[in-house]
């Protein structure tokens, strides 16, 4: 029998657009989500509780599988779970992912390449860090943290310790700066029985610590995408991946690709595959965690997104115009407008490569 409920601890964007992925197959969404106006509200069951309350998490033990759209999900929910629902990605994964320095040692031991890297537990770890790092680095707070939150860019051993105090002296990883060409993104899928797809290797330019832009395809080097193909492969198996995950690589003037995060869900770099063709990498998550069947969701015409992000003074894009331009399509999140908040984005789809860009300057343009 085809499963009819999807479970989503979270009730962001994402868990909005895993939902309206979802109705088509036949699957309603039901959503934990302590924030009254949680966007997916709108096309979900909203349980409207504490990510740990247990009437909230009986509720959710009820469908038939449980994902999520955020990794930061509290310990004492996913043990609640265990053993009554499958929930996929799996508790010990995320324990994995939501910390930096646990990540990083983690990839090394699937065979994945990283950016120099040193822990910093204590005030004991300071000392001679950055040399061991290559002299400068970014100080990250290994938990919670992003778009550019908890980091700092250091540049000597004064600077780090300022930092660590200013991060509240919580425990931490100094990464060295890569000298990198360019940062690309890749989503792998897998089922609880192992099988495996991909999406596809999108481009990206990070504004204020935020994803601005993503492009497809990428301009790399040739043979890239099957780098990234294998390496991605590699950490879905060695974790045991059910479920989604999204590795950001730093690409090397030389094309050898570096790991820099790993997000267990989807990824706003892979938004542009809602309107590229073909499935979306929503859609991919929910048959991942469903055990429906499984294909690579690749777009089959260039695409880009770009996001839109509360600014300082409230300005809004130019709808009119961006509604004007061929190919584009909006998807807004319904949240209250605030600085650095990412509201919604806007997808764009062109015949062939050099109209996509043409296009998508114009786009950023109209995009504060």
């Amino acid at each position: 029998m085809t499963p009819s409920s999807l479970g989503i601890l979270g009730g962001g964007q994402l868990a909005q657009m895993l939902a309206l992925a979802a109705l088509p197959l036949g699957v309603r969404a039901v959503v934990l989500e302590p924030d009254p106006q949680a966007p997916a509200r709108l096309c979900a069951e909203h349980i409207h509780a504490a990510y740990t309350d247990p009437n909230g998490l009986d509720h959710l033990a009820a469908c038939d599988a449980v994902t999520l759209e955020f990794e930061n999900v509290p310990v004492e929910a996913l043990a609640r779970l265990e053993g009554r629902v499958p929930v996929r990605p799996g508790g010990t994964l995320l324990a994995r992912s939501r910390h930096r320095a646990r990540e990083k040692e983690a990839l090394r031991a699937a065979g994945v390449g990283t950016a120099p890297f040193v822990p910093i537990e204590a005030e004991a770890d300071l000392p001679d860090a950055l040399e061991q790092v290559g002299g400068r680095g970014l100080l990250k707070t290994s938990e919670l943290g992003y778009d550019g939150k908890g980091q700092a860019r250091v540049n000597s051993a004064v600077e780090l310790n300022a930092a660590w105090e200013r991060l509240g002296r919580v425990p931490c990883v100094l990464e060295g700066l890569v000298a990198f060409e360019r940062e690309v993104s890749l989503g792998v899928a897998r089922t609880a029985a192992g099988e495996v797809a991909f999406g596809p290797l999108v481009e990206n330019t990070h504004r204020d610590g935020i994803l601005r832009t993503s492009v497809f395809p990428a301009r790399v080097p040739g043979g890239t995408e099957d780098q990234a193909r294998d390496l991605a492969r590699r950490v879905a198996e060695a974790w045991g991946l059910a479920g989604l995950l999204t590795l950001e690589f730093f690409q090397l003037p030389g094309g050898e690709l570096l790991v820099n995060e790993v997000a267990p869900r989807v990824h706003n770099s892979g938004h542009l595959t809602q309107d590229g063709g073909g499935i979306s990498q929503f859609e991919a998550q929910v048959r991942a965690v469903l055990g429906l069947g499984l294909t690579d969701w690749f777009p089959l015409h260039p695409c880009a997104m770009v996001n839109v992000v509360g600014t300082a003074d409230g300005s809004e894009p130019d709808w009119a115009a961006i509604d004007a331009l061929p190919g584009t399509r909006r998807h807004l999140y319904h949240k209250a407008p605030r600085p650095g908040r990412k509201l919604g984005h806007v997808n764009l789809v062109a015949p062939e490569r050099e109209t996509l860009h043409a296009r998508l300057a114009e786009l950023e343009r109209l995009i504060p």
